[in-house]
């Protein structure tokens, strides 16, 4: 299997774009800006959605589904909410097609078929998750709810890239309803908190913890607190975010409920959400040249077994030695796979399994069967070793974790190396375009410096960490005052 991707240092949207394609992750489909994600690459999602799942399950919530079509009414019921996704909407405004007379074989839409109410395609659910929560919820014993449901939804982008910006996508958005304030932001920080714990301990990527600027929050939210990861090629990208929506979703929907104390309150909601992007992140954090760098926790195969031979007998003789290999893996809880395929030469199952990333590959030949021995080839860092039989289970599960910890700490000291702090706007501008990286500047926490900055740069600021330091300094910009440094960043 030829790799022949591009070099990163050379075009690394081009490699990246190659990348998931060879690997068989993902391809464009007939569908303008819509991709199929092939079963490999919907294996690694299906990895990431059930630990997910299981993290959401542990603190509490529940999954449901709800529908994919929004009236239009409803999404216009809270403004800055529709404002804020209105350029992005898909919209149904017709149930039939009909035979066209005069082009015989097509079709054409049937003027009678039009809906009452046109149908917005949900770019995301609030508005018929709140509308339903009226139903709901009558009295504080009903609350809180914790909702959670795994969809697609549909934003009608232009410029599209597989998994980091597709009109239609997968992903999972939580919907939760409370009691008060303080319980509602408590949720919004927990949620977050564990997308971080996600992206450290599985995607083996370390992220910032911060707070969105009041123009780059969620429309309709009070709060957006986000997680953000660097790529190789300095560029951040948001990995995740939770929402503070006070009570706006509520007083839109007239979602109220009886207190202990015998009053009638508005409900307390947030919503939070990661999706395919998430894909992106991890291809684009660990990946080089030669292809996928997959972390254990989330590789689909995290061993395969390569037979080399010459001959059925060879084979035969091989093959008893794998397939206990196989058993005693399994057994350790290491997922692996015996590739003895007569249809690929050996050389061409290495050459695929390092393009799609699988951690540690094994080799056994008949010379290693008279030494006792297994060829073993890491993936991380293409180093190669021959192991002992009976030591190549204990190395094999050691390996999963030291990989996997090896992995984290590396996009650690590249994110750690390249956060560079600055006092004045030409440095800012240098280091944007000469390292690239978060940079960490004082903003005078204008929008208008904010936007102005942007402007000049395409740089925006990611986060306002929740660690920093409070540090008055001067804007990197106006000079006016600031109460600390931000993270600015050109972004995916």
């Amino acid at each position: 299997m030829g790799k022949n991707l591009t070099k990163r240092k050379d075009d690394y949207s081009k490699w990246y774009n190659e990348l998931v394609v060879k690997a068989n992750l993902a391809e464009n489909s007939a569908v303008r800006g819509c991709m199929v994600i092939k079963p490999y690459g919907f294996a690694i999602w299906e990895k990431m959605q059930a630990e997910l799942d299981r993290m959401f399950k542990e603190t509490g919530h529940e999954n449901a589904y709800f529908p994919l079509f929004v009236p239009k009414s409803l999404f216009e019921a809270e403004e800055k909410n529709a404002e804020g996704f209105a350029k992005e909407c898909a919209v149904v405004t017709h149930y039939r097609l009909k035979n066209d007379e005069d082009n015989p074989g097509k079709l054409k839409v049937d003027p009678e078929a039009k809906l009452e109410e046109e149908l917005v395609v949900r770019p995301t659910s609030e508005a018929i998750i709140w509308n339903t929560y009226k139903n709901w919820i009558q009295s504080y014993r009903d609350l809180p709810i914790k909702v959670n449901q795994w969809a697609n939804v549909v934003r009608w982008e232009m410029r599209t890239r597989l998994f980091l910006r597709t009109a239609e996508f997968l992903w999972q958005e939580g919907h939760t309803a409370h009691a008060t304030k303080e319980e509602a932001l408590e949720e919004t920080e927990l949620m977050n908190n564990i997308y971080a714990e996600f992206a450290e301990n599985f995607m083996a990527i370390p992220v910032i913890k911060g707070a969105k600027t009041e123009s780059e929050r969620f429309a309709g939210a009070l709060e957006t607190y986000c997680i953000e990861a660097l790529m190789q090629d300095g560029k951040a990208l948001q990995a995740g975010t939770s929402h503070f929506l006070g009570q706006n979703f509520a007083k839109a929907f007239d979602v109220k409920f009886a207190t202990k104390e015998g009053g009638l309150e508005h409900v307390w909601a947030t919503s939070w959400g990661v999706s395919t992007r998430l894909m992106g992140a991890l291809i684009m954090v660990h990946s080089d040249d030669n292809g996928l760098v997959l972390p254990p926790n989330l590789a689909p195969t995290q061993v395969v077994i390569v037979p080399i031979y010459k001959g059925e007998e060879q084979l035969s003789e091989i093959s008893e030695v794998a397939n206990q290999l196989v058993d005693e893996l399994k057994a350790v809880g290491v997922s692996v796979k015996y590739d003895d395929r007569d249809t690929q030469k050996p050389g061409w199952k290495f050459a695929q399994y390092e393009l799609q990333g699988v951690p540690v590959r094994l080799a056994l030949g008949p010379k290693d069967l008279e030494k006792g021995t297994v060829e073993l080839a890491r993936r991380d860092t293409l180093t190669k070793e021959f192991v002992k039989r009976d030591e190549v289970v204990g190395k094999v599960k050691a390996l999963m974790t030291e990989i996997q910890d090896s992995l984290y700490e590396k996009a650690r000291n590249f994110r750690n190396d390249h956060i560079t702090e600055v006092d004045s706007f030409d440095e800012f501008k240098k280091v944007l375009k000469e390292k690239g990286g978060f940079i960490s500047a004082h903003w005078d926490g204008t929008p208008e410096t904010e936007n102005k900055i942007k402007e000049l740069t395409k740089a925006t600021i990611r986060c306002v960490p929740f660690d920093r330091e409070e540090e008055a300094g001067a804007c990197v910009l106006t000079g006016k005052h600031s109460e600390g440094r931000v993270l600015f960043a050109k972004a995916y």
